[in-house]
């Protein structure tokens, strides 16, 4: 059986830059942590606060950048493989993401965790990357044409 060759298209790029565009938001939300240990004086190696006055707004955006960051590998992962066929599609979907995320993140950031709802867009873009992802792999097998 011969090996399958798969160029990468020029527009590939752009899927390249949104996964670039998605470390700086996962280190802009990482930051926001950070001025929120400033702010509410909560040390080092504690993830969470218990202190009731300030610890709700602290753990709410500490959840804000964790989440996003536990789906971060999938996101990474969709993007690239889905943009190997549809770089278009890839490149729109994780822009879409990286919206909804930071739509998640300033709802969250309200200290109401109702408010992150807001972001659903960036979890039916996951959604959608997921399954470009799972097209991409049937036209790369020969089972669908992608014309």
């Amino acid at each position: 059986m011969r090996a399958k060759m798969v160029v990468l298209s020029k527009e590939y790029g752009y899927v390249i830059l949104t996964g670039a565009a998605s470390f700086i938001l996962v280190t802009y939300l990482g930051i926001n942590v950070l001025k929120a240990r400033k702010k509410y004086n909560f040390q080092y190696p504690n993830m969470y606060s218990t202190d009731p006055e300030n610890g709700h707004l602290f753990n709410c955006i500490q959840r804000a950048h964790q989440n996003t960051l536990e789906m971060f590998s999938s996101f990474l992962f969709f993007l690239g493989v889905s943009g190997i066929y549809f770089p278009r599609v890839a490149t729109g979907l994780g822009a879409s993401w990286i919206i909804g995320r930071l739509l998640y993140a300033y709802g969250y950031y309200t200290g109401d965790p109702r408010k992150r709802l807001q972001g659903v867009l960036g979890n039916l873009a996951l959604y959608g990357l997921a399954g470009t992802t799972v097209y991409s792999a049937l036209v790369h097998l020969g089972w669908v044409c992608n014309n």
